[in-house]
């Protein structure tokens, strides 16, 4: 009998932000994650010391997946993350910056945390209000007559993920292919507006530019099944039965208890002859094509192949849902007798074939299903490249139920900054009276929250140069070092983050996070923006108000921590 060891009793540490330990591990995760930020962020290589797979990338999906943090605080702070991405995809690294900077501001100005966690929730419903409000100079509404907006936010997010290592002819292939692909999941009818889906099939070995789009969607298969399988041409749709059923004549779905057998009685004669009179029906429903999720007895096969139907097994469980919607069939779970209702059809099977790939190519009556055969000469750039065409077709989605895009390059953090701190500075009175607080703690927690929204832009240079702030626009700009001298200024910017305004326009300018007297930044969107859309640098709307708000909520919870209890048995 093994020793029976003492519960040992529950830790419990209080307030563990004042915890140095905490506070510098808060401060490293920082620096992994604000050095992964923008385009010229700086890739990290994540593995298990004991073996397994290397994971190259400056994703927070990826990122934040396969870091191990053990602390309840950084817990909190990256599980809240990544249920942001898993709703939205983009701005996670936007969303872990900002948190991690107002967590920090917040611990330094030494305010109450009642009195943070109050004056956060004001300034988070400034920023919503504004950028939700028609008098808002960062959001691009868009026009759904052109592509260049959405062309604009698929090029910003390919460029923002250095590990994919595209030039710039290959960002504007695989952009023009994810807008395609999106194009191809919209359902020409209106009466029901359901979006279709596209699936990334990988092909690596090839070039980035020998990718491309199909409706449909590609089966892989090997050349001898399509020599063997493939028909000649049928004039009509061809009849689809879809199953999820095993159709190998085993009994793993026999669930439970106990099978009693007659000894006279073959068990598998009894279920081939079940297979074959399930087959014969498919053969008297005209069936023309066999879609199994799992595995179809040879002489199933055979039989089929006799009638001049086509049956593809092993299909896997991730194309059942795309298979639905191409087909219209209903998955079929078990051998009784079908349903006339659960099949479906498609306009025809054809072969493809793509570098050293064969596949079945199924063409839809109506296309909301496609598939992006996706090229790449090396493994860590294909699963980069993946996670960020799934990421630009999920913000495509959501830019379609919220039509405004947000104006990237730091210029949306550094704008609403100099707005916040406008608006504090002339209506202080006001907002006191009404959340009373004092003056003095209205000051100092909108300068925390405005410093931790810049400090969000600063992270976008990752080589020593020098970020400015202008005094009209309140848009960012990026200054190299050796020409960082104020009189240099109009002569080495070109253009701001976001790239909508120029340094020819007669501005000035100070260095980020510097003292300055609090500006009214203009607040008139110039209508050529909207037609230089694709010119610029943008980010999705909904996601990047999500991260705000998924950001500053995070904070207040954390800040607002008394105490940790962790059970160590």
């Amino acid at each position: 009998m093994s020793r029976l060891e003492a519960k040992k009793p529950s830790s419990c540490k209080t307030e563990p932000l004042t915890s140095e330990k905490v506070r510098s591990t808060l401060s490293v995760l920082k620096g992994i994650i604000a050095s992964c930020y923008g385009p010229s962020g700086r890739l990290k290589q994540l593995h298990n010391g004991l073996g397994g797979c290397v994971c190259t990338t400056s994703q927070s999906s990826a990122l934040l997946r396969n870091l191990s943090v053990t602390h309840p605080v950084l817990k909190v702070l990256i599980s809240s993350v990544q249920n942001h991405v898993s709703c939205f995809s983009d701005c996670g690294l936007f969303t872990a910056i900002l948190c991690c900077n107002l967590i920090e501001n917040i611990q330094r100005i030494g305010l109450t945390p009642m009195t943070a966690v109050q004056l956060n929730k004001y300034l988070l419903s400034v920023c919503t209000s504004y950028l939700k409000s028609e008098a808002c100079s960062c959001r691009i509404p868009v026009d759904f007559r052109s592509t260049h907006t959405f062309l604009g936010l698929v090029h910003s997010i390919l460029t923002s993920k250095p590990a994919c290592m595209l030039t710039r002819k290959e960002i504007d292939h695989i952009g023009a292919l994810i807008l395609k692909a999106f194009l191809l999941t919209i359902p020409e009818s209106t009466e029901r507006m359901v979006l279709g889906k596209s699936i990334i099939v990988p092909l690596k070995g090839q070039g980035v530019t020998d990718s491309t789009v199909l409706p449909g969607l590609l089966i892989e298969a090997s050349e001898v099944q399509l020599r063997r399988l493939l028909p000649t041409k049928k004039s009509s749709a061809l009849r689809v039965a879809l199953f999820c059923a095993s159709l190998s004549g085993d009994f793993s779905n026999a669930g439970e208890g106990t099978v009693v057998v007659h000894n006279k009685v073959s068990l598998e004669n009894v279920v081939l002859e079940q297979l074959l009179n399930l087959g014969r029906q498919l053969v008297a429903d005209h069936v023309d094509l066999v879609l199994c999720q799992k595995v179809i007895h040879p002489s199933l096969k055979q039989f089929f192949s006799e009638h001049h139907i086509i049956a593809i097994d092993r299909v896997g469980v991730t194309l059942m849902e795309p298979l639905s919607k191409v087909t219209g069939a209903m998955p079929i779970g078990s051998l009784d007798p079908i349903v006339s209702t659960a099949y479906g059809s498609v306009k025809d099977v054809c072969s493809a074939r793509f570098g050293s790939k064969h596949f079945f190519h199924l063409l839809p009556n109506e296309a909301t299903v496609c598939s992006l055969l996706l090229c790449s000469r090396n493994d860590t750039a294909w699963e980069e490249l993946k996670l960020t065409c799934q990421t630009a077709m999920h913000v495509l989605q959501l830019t379609v139920k919220e039509p405004w895009v947000l104006l990237g390059g730091g210029c949306m953090e550094t704008h609403l900054a100099a707005y916040i701190r406008h608006k504090v500075h002339n209506k202080a009175e006001d907002i006191v009276r009404d959340d009373g607080c004092s003056q003095a703690e209205l000051h100092i927690a909108a300068e925390a929250f405005c410093s931790a929204l810049e400090s969000v832009a600063s992270c976008l240079e990752h080589d020593g140069g020098e970020i400015l702030i202008d005094m009209k626009y309140g848009h960012c700009w990026s200054c190299q070092t050796d020409s960082a001298s104020v009189s240099n200024w109009p002569d080495t910017l070109s253009r701001c983050g976001c790239g909508l305004y120029n340094s020819q326009e007669e501005l000035s300018w100070s260095v980020l996070r510097s003292t300055y007297h609090p500006f009214v930044p203009q607040t008139c969107l110039p209508q050529a923006a909207v037609g230089l859309a694709r010119d610029l640098t943008v980010d999705s709307f909904t996601a990047k108000l999500s991260g705000l708000q998924v950001a500053v909520e995070t904070a207040n919870l954390i800040l607002d921590l008394s105490y940790v209890i962790e059970d160590k048995n």
